[in-house]
């Protein structure tokens, strides 16, 4: 099964690169199915797998000025502190146990690998509508940046991440289109530098509250740094709008047997 995990691995990778996003929300199954990761501990691990190969990522788009720097920071102000403080305080004191109906118990494991489920189920439907697609053609010049709106964006973006260790890409680029009327190329750009700031700056909360196995930790996500790079050359030869249904239908398929597995197979 290891072996799998690491070619999964290489996938993770590869997808950002390809599509510029959604690759990441399977990070936590891969660690938890293949590698046998306990589910709170994946989403630690998937925290700094993510934020690597998202810099990496962000440096490449940076390269080609499709990186606001400035904007980046001023979305992450509520972001990445709320990915902080959730990874900080609200990670350690989540109850292992919440109770049980009828003979089905509810365990702190379970509620996170369903709740990451019903993520990928989201994430899913959005590569399958294409809605960056959608968003791309609306007219937002008439439209004023709303703060208090973008504010609150971020700390719920900060909060899933936090909460599950998944980038966010999904739901920040539409966020960067309409709130803030960044293109669509800086908006991936932008949103790959943010998601290594929440991440890597939620990881750190994660310190003294785990045992990491940092071996593993950067085999795991040297491979994935590997496949974002991969992935950045195939995608000038493979049009990454080709894959992002199909890959879109595969995460739904996941999302659902992990709802199915953690539910009524256990």
């Amino acid at each position: 099964m290891q072996i799998l995990g690491y070619f999964a691995s290489l996938l993770i990778g590869i997808s950002l690169g390809l599509i510029g996003g959604g690759g990441s929300i399977l990070t936590v199954p891969v660690l938890v199915y293949l590698f046998s990761v306990n589910p709170v501990l994946s989403t630690s691990y998937s925290l700094f797998i993510v934020g690597s190969t998202s810099l990496v990522g962000a440096f490449n788009n940076y390269l080609k000025g499709f990186v606001r720097i400035k904007t980046a920071l001023l979305f992450g102000i509520s972001s990445i502190t709320t990915v902080f403080l959730t990874r900080k305080f609200l990670i350690p004191h989540i109850p292992g146990y919440f109770g049980s109906i009828g003979n089905f118990k509810i365990t702190e494991s379970i509620l996170v690998m369903v709740l990451f489920a019903i993520l990928m189920v989201a994430a899913s439907l959005s590569m399958i509508n294409d809605s960056n697609k959608k968003i791309k053609t609306e007219d937002v010049s008439n439209k004023k940046i709303n703060l208090p709106k973008l504010l609150l964006y971020g700390i719920a973006i900060g909060f899933v991440t936090g909460l599950l260790g998944a980038g966010g890409g999904f739901l920040l680029i539409p966020t960067l289109v309409l709130l803030v009327k960044l293109p669509m190329k800086e908006a991936v750009g932008t949103s790959l530098f943010i998601i290594a700031l929440n991440s890597l700056i939620g990881f750190t909360g994660d310190l003294g509250h785990f045992n990491i196995d940092w071996i593993f930790l950067f085999k795991i996500t040297a491979i994935a740094i590997a496949g974002i790079l991969i992935g950045g050359a195939l995608n000038k030869k493979i049009h990454g709008d080709h894959l992002k249904k199909g890959f879109g239908w595969f995460v739904l398929i996941m999302g659902i047997y992990i709802i199915i597995h953690e539910t009524l197979i256990k």
